[in-house]
């Protein structure tokens, strides 16, 4: 599976730390990726979070404390994430779950920025 940075790349361990509300992957190349619950949802693969194209991609506020209650295999080459707020429909390739965990810092400032941007909150209240 080839990822947009031209790896390949597969999971070796995957570890959902539920305290922690963060989900961690070892990959067969050595990068070990840690990726917050709520990045994970916000960047959700869903039609629902990115739309059809990239103009229709939603700025999804309230998710601080949002959590994960399961991982579900899909073939051999994704997860779906069921998060705790009833969200299912994202279904996370291995590839993007790495381009994730190498963009996360950069995904994570701009979504601060379109938070701030339309007068949103990351707090559900």
């Amino acid at each position: 599976m080839s990822d947009t940075y031209g790896t390949k790349v597969w999971p070796v361990e995957i570890r959902l730390k539920s305290a922690d509300k963060v989900l961690e992957i070892d990959f067969d190349d050595g990068l070990t990726v840690h990726l917050p619950a709520e990045l994970l949802r916000v960047e959700s693969p869903s039609a629902e979070v990115q739309g059809h194209s990239p103009s229709q991609k939603q700025t999804v506020a309230g998710k601080r404390f949002v959590g994960v209650t399961k991982l579900e295999p899909v073939g051999n080459y994704a997860i779906r994430i069921h998060f705790d707020d009833g969200h299912t429909t994202g279904i996370f390739s291995w590839p993007y779950l790495y381009e994730l965990g190498i963009r996360r810092d950069t995904l994570w400032s701009a979504y601060l920025a379109a938070l701030a941007a339309k007068g949103l909150k990351r707090d559900p209240f």
